[in-house]
């Protein structure tokens, strides 16, 4: 998970300062590495949405993996499958970890929102937990923008902490975040808004592997442009 308010305190409440957010997400995730990779090893949902992704696709499918982390496991299924992969995460350390642990996919260090998207470039997008430190605006632009760049009949998975907050403060992983996000039945509405039908969810509680962390809700949207 990339932030939520449940995980150790409230701190208050904050605007969004531009792109500041992305700055403090890059350092969050360079200073958590390979650890936050080990923290959600275990999460059964994670992986249920990997298969239901690869059931979708045709051989040598175009991907993109927004917030890619340490490449595992999403670049490392999906290449593993045969598929091409861009990997995009604002983290340096992330990027060099997944560029050595898959160097079958083509990772870039880059903020999703400033990256060029052609329309109807990729076959399958995913959404891992990436949204969360971007404000609400943002989101919702970029998964029009992430809609867009899906091929017709293209499939995309989301993944968040359905929470109703925005610009909270709060401690993950013993790390300072910055949390923004919608309710369930909200962010299906700006899915749906995208230009996307949510044709499956699923909501789960699940409990990192780490020593600070708490259960913390996790709903995972399976979509597709009609």
């Amino acid at each position: 998970m990339r932030g939520s308010r449940d995980l150790v305190t409230t701190a208050g409440r904050a605007g969004l300062n531009g792109r500041d957010d992305g700055k403090r997400a890059a350092a969050v995730f360079d200073a958590l590495g390979s650890g936050y990779e080990k923290a959600f090893a275990h999460s059964e949902a994670h992986h249920r949405s990997l298969e239901w992704l690869l059931g979708r696709l045709a051989p040598g499918s175009r991907v993109l993996d927004v917030g890619s982390g340490t490449g595992r496991p999403a670049a490392a299924a999906l290449t593993g499958a045969g598929h091409e992969v861009l990997g995009v995460d604002v983290s340096p350390v992330m990027v060099e970890l997944a560029s050595r642990q898959v160097p079958e996919a083509t990772f870039r260090c880059a903020d999703v929102r400033e990256l060029p998207l052609d329309e109807g470039s990729f076959h399958a997008v995913c959404v891992y937990f990436s949204l969360l430190q971007m404000d609400r605006g943002e989101q919702a632009a970029l998964l029009g923008r992430l809609a867009r760049a899906l091929l017709p009949g293209g499939s995309l998975v989301l993944a968040t902490v359905p929470l109703d907050v925005e610009g909270v403060d709060a401690v993950f992983m013993g790390q300072p975040v910055r949390v923004t996000s919608f309710a369930g039945d909200d962010l299906v509405e700006v899915v749906a808004g995208a230009g996307l039908t949510v044709l499956a969810e699923e909501n789960v509680l699940f409990t990192p592997d780490h020593p600070e962390a708490v259960p913390e809700p996790h709903l995972f949207l399976y979509c597709g442009r009609e």
